[in-house]
């Protein structure tokens, strides 16, 4: 009988610099789309999953992430005396239960396996999530439950997949992948940032794992990879060199990279378009700007 996925690993200890200086004093996952942090839509998101035990990997200078999921008693209290319920109960929802959350420090910044791997003794002998917040996806059912429902059907490893342009290969870890139109495909090999033109596929991974135990076991015996960083890419591939089944799933939704100034600045215009309260008035104001734009040229 397969376990349930309730542990989740958010690795959150780079240092933001493609975002400074907003960064030198502010944790990139504490930056807001419209106006909540990218670290709540990727709470949101496990929480939706069925999520429980919540861990942060953090590192030097992140203790505003501690703070931001802690209780914040006088300013419930002032809102409270201001009848401001609506905006009480949006504030409850950051807040998480004592224990829920655990944070542990990468202290040297050697790459993403490395960032996972330091949690392996909350993991223990369990199945477990990986969340990268930078990947925000916009999508009806959460991209991690829609993984944990495939997952309960197949068991294995599973990392989330996606399209990108052959000129974009580079910058993934890609899969090479059995045929397969459906939403699951069994995985063969895993290439982590190819040279241009040696891809086997286009279809690279994104920041939502579901990943076994023996994943954790695996970085004991992998050496530094691409960029001289322990990648989590080759972790995994090692499961399919041991014989143990690797899957990629096609989501349904928009992925964001928010990682970057651009894809930060879509997501942003994206998620604010969903709003009922804030559509009209931005729609108004980029028509406005592509008019203006337009005249100009």
């Amino acid at each position: 009988m397969k376990k349930k996925v309730t542990k989740a690993i958010f690795p959150v200890a780079g240092l933001g610099t493609r975002f400074l200086p907003a960064t030198k004093s502010v944790p990139k996952e504490i930056m807001t789309l419209v106006d909540r942090p990218l670290i709540q839509y990727a709470i949101d998101e496990a929480r939706a999953a069925g999520i429980e035990d919540f861990i942060f990997v953090t590192s030097r200078g992140k203790t505003a992430l501690e703070d931001y999921f802690d209780l914040a008693p006088d300013l419930e209290a002032a809102l409270e005396v201001a009848g401001k319920t609506e905006l009480l109960d949006i504030l409850r929802t950051t807040n998480m239960d004592s224990g829920a959350i655990a944070y542990i420090r990468q202290h040297k910044p050697l790459g993403l396996g490395h960032a996972v791997s330091c949690a392996s003794k909350l993991i223990g002998n369990e199945p477990f999530a990986v969340i990268l917040p930078d990947d925000v996806i916009a999508a009806d059912k959460p991209c991690l439950q829609q993984m944990v429902e495939a997952y309960e059907e197949t068991g294995g490893a599973m990392v989330a997949a996606m399209e990108v342009a052959p000129e974009k290969t580079s910058s993934y870890g890609i899969l090479d992948v059995k045929g397969g139109d459906g939403p699951v495909v069994s995985v063969n090999r895993m290439v982590e940032k190819p040279k241009q033109g040696t891809a086997p596929s286009n279809l690279a991974v994104i920041g939502r794992y579901i990943l076994t135990p023996h994943v954790m076991q695996n970085f004991a015996h992998i050496t530094k990879g691409a960029g001289g960083e322990v990648q989590l890419t080759d972790a995994i591939a090692a499961e399919i060199s041991q014989g143990r089944d690797v899957f990629g799933f096609r989501f349904d939704g928009q992925r964001f990279d928010c990682g970057s100034k651009a894809g930060f600045l879509q997501a942003t215009v994206a998620f604010a378009l969903a709003r009922d309260e804030l559509r009209d008035d931005l729609y108004g104001y980029l028509t406005e700007m592509v008019s203006v734009d337009k005249a100009a040229q």
